[in-house]
């Protein structure tokens, strides 16, 4: 979760930071890393302005987060106080495991919502990219006793790489990183109970991708229970397994190969200023 509870002149302060922020003139600092960095940039950049094109944002909220290269274990994650379709490669924020800025920026950060990705990011050398979102579809099946249920395809593709993690309120106690981290296990998504929807990738392309499946099968359940239980065709038995074997490491070649290049193209043709 990425609200973080400040005191009232706390906010005041920051409301006047980001109003005086003029978000066209992020300032171009591609000279001031390398390549193999910026290249990520792009493409968080990238899954930032999709989130925004599919309607899974939730105003400046949540996060999406990426690892860049180096010993010193910093990532790029967006500042608080841009819209995900404002987001540039520049204006991302590079940060420690506390969520602090680790060169300067004109932009503010949220430490609090960085709790849930800093866990699996120290946790999972795999987990180089880090998504989470609060769609409505998401929070509704993390609402569920049963979860993620095998009533489409898409469901039963990925339905096998879903953990799940209980509420503990808003995610701003460190201690609950660990906790996290057991449940999410070897596990690639993660529905968070009464929260929201979790995926990690090795890199931003899987990440999206993975995200992509398993919020397509939440908007699929909810809008095949809105007809009623006794409604339902469940799939024959043995064919949930059979499904998930199929889908097993294919999203990760076709994210590479496939669909994130043609998602790049995609917000080429949309907008291509989240390269700047």
């Amino acid at each position: 979760m990425a609200t973080m509870l400040k005191p009232v002149d706390e906010i005041d302060e920051l409301a006047d930071v980001a109003a005086a922020d003029d978000t066209r003139a992020a300032p171009d600092i591609r000279a001031q890393v390398g390549e193999a960095e910026w290249a990520i940039r792009v493409d968080l950049a990238a899954a930032y302005r999709l989130v925004a094109h599919y309607g899974w944002d939730d105003l400046i909220f949540t996060h999406l987060s990426a690892r860049v290269p180096g010993p010193e274990h910093h990532f790029l994650i967006n500042p608080y106080n841009l819209m995900f379709d404002e987001i540039t490669a520049s204006s991302l924020v590079k940060i420690d495991v506390e969520g602090r800025p680790v060169m300067p920026t004109p932009y503010l950060t949220n430490p609090a919502g960085f709790t849930i990705h800093s866990a699996l990011h120290m946790a999972r050398d795999d987990a180089s990219a880090v998504m989470h979102l609060h769609t409505p579809a998401g929070q509704a099946v993390s609402a569920q006793v049963e979860g993620l249920m095998p009533l489409t395809q898409t469901a039963m593709l990925v339905r096998d790489t879903v953990s799940y993690h209980d509420f503990e309120g808003v995610a701003l106690d460190l201690d609950e990183r660990e906790r996290l981290v057991a449940d999410m296990g070897t596990k690639d998504t993660m529905i968070l109970r009464n929260h929201g929807t979790l995926a990690v990738g090795a890199n931003v392309g899987q990440c999206f991708l993975k995200m992509y499946f398993l919020e397509r099968a939440c908007e699929a359940q909810i809008m095949a229970l809105s007809g009623g239980v006794a409604n339902l065709y469940h799939p024959n038995q043995g064919t949930p397994e059979k499904t998930a074997a199929q889908g097993k490491g294919g999203l990760e070649v076709v994210a590479d190969r496939l669909a994130w290049p043609a998602l790049l193209r995609k917000m080429d043709r949309l907008d291509p200023s989240y390269r700047n």
